[in-house]
């Protein structure tokens, strides 16, 4: 994993995470998330990622995850509160991906030893596990042609927290579908910017450098 932390206009940690909080405090719904064709033309600076566009919390930085052979497997969001996860699948034109997907992650969860229940929420059902090394949520949003999954990963001690902050991020998430034709649970390509790629192409070739000299 590379990690890439978002500039704040504050100069200390400290301010940063009392931002933090009070974004936390203080949501307001966005109405998210959206289709790329319903875009709000808002002031929210986004993160590009080609199938998913999310703001970054003030404070947080990204994880990004890569195969060996290249593609991007998952962007994680990291805040003092916890991990966040959003990821976007290609699902069929008639709704309701969410309710399959989410039954069978449910089962997997327990037979992993997680203690897992569902909680309804503003987008329907989330599921909720506590395991033994974080406390989890998982929210699904069921849109045209496609599912966005958000998870919430922290300590049990602020999941409430890790929640709120995670429905903030969804609530003003944009997701790019695309017209190809994909086969239902496909994820949708990370397509990283041209700065992040080239920080994680210097440091696999450091690493690799590294591996050779050792």
């Amino acid at each position: 994993m590379f990690g890439w932390g978002r500039r704040g206009k504050r100069a200390d940690d400290a301010a940063a995470d009392e931002a933090l909080y009070d974004e936390v405090e203080d949501l307001d719904t966005g109405g998210g998330p959206f289709d790329e064709s319903e875009a709000p033309d808002d002031q929210v600076e986004r993160l590009d990622l080609g199938s998913v566009r999310l703001p970054v919390p003030e404070g947080g930085q990204l994880q990004v995850e890569v195969d060996p052979a290249g593609p991007v497997r998952a962007v994680h969001l990291v805040t003092p509160v916890g991990r966040l996860t959003v990821s976007a699948f290609a699902a069929p034109r008639s709704s309701g991906l969410w309710a399959e997907v989410s039954a069978e992650l449910g089962e997997q969860l327990r037979k992993d030893g997680a203690r897992v229940h569902t909680e309804q929420g503003d987008w329907g059902t989330e599921l909720v596990a506590d395991s033994p090394k974080a406390a989890l949520r998982f929210v699904g949003v069921d849109g045209p042609r496609w599912l966005l999954r958000g998870v919430a990963a922290g300590p049990g001690e602020v999941a409430k927290d890790c929640a709120k902050l995670l429905y903030a991020v969804l609530d003003e998430t944009i997701v790019v579908r695309g017209a190809d034709p994909l086969p239902v649970r496909t994820p949708l390509p990370i397509e990283l910017p041209e700065a992040i790629l080239r920080h994680i192409q210097q440091a696999q070739a450091q690493a690799q450098n590294n591996g050779q000299t050792g």
